[in-house]
């Protein structure tokens, strides 16, 4: 199984948020080739700022292998992930994360700072145009919504 294999089943994730009316993006985790975590947005659902996909499949995938660190899993996202969430990728010492669309407002890469772990790999653009599609699409129709 390859990169755009497991970010499909992310954006499977998105899709979820989609039906939700949540932002459309979608995490899973994955530890020698098995997913471990699914996760997607869920700050409106549960009224909470940082219910963000990768928060929630961070969260998921501890429990999963019952420890805290995933230096040996991968965390596949639909959009870069922001500051709050590189910042937990720090702290898991997720060994790779791969991200689809990026996130050039609120991405953590602007920072132009080191934020991940020194032993995380970073890949992006993998299905970016299906990634970013549904996120615009999500927002056309909030845009076109009446009232």
């Amino acid at each position: 199984m390859d990169d755009a294999y497991f970010m499909r089943q992310a954006l499977q994730e998105a899709q979820e948020a989609f039906d939700l009316g949540e932002v459309p993006v979608g995490a899973i985790i994955t530890a020698r080739d098995r997913i471990i975590a699914r996760a997607h947005n869920l700050t409106e659902r549960l009224t909470d700022v940082t219910a963000h996909a990768e928060m929630q499949a961070f969260t998921a995938a501890a429990q999963s292998i019952g420890g805290k660190y995933l230096a040996e899993c991968t965390l596949y996202v639909t959009l870069e992930p922001c500051f709050m969430c590189a910042g937990a990728a720090y702290w898991t010492q997720i060994g790779r994360i791969v991200f689809g669309a990026a996130d050039p407002k609120r991405g953590f890469q602007l920072l132009n700072h080191p934020v991940l772990h020194p032993r995380t790999s970073l890949t992006g653009g993998v299905l970016e145009k299906e990634c970013a599609d549904l996120l615009l699409r999500f927002f056309q129709e909030r845009r076109n919504a009446p009232g």
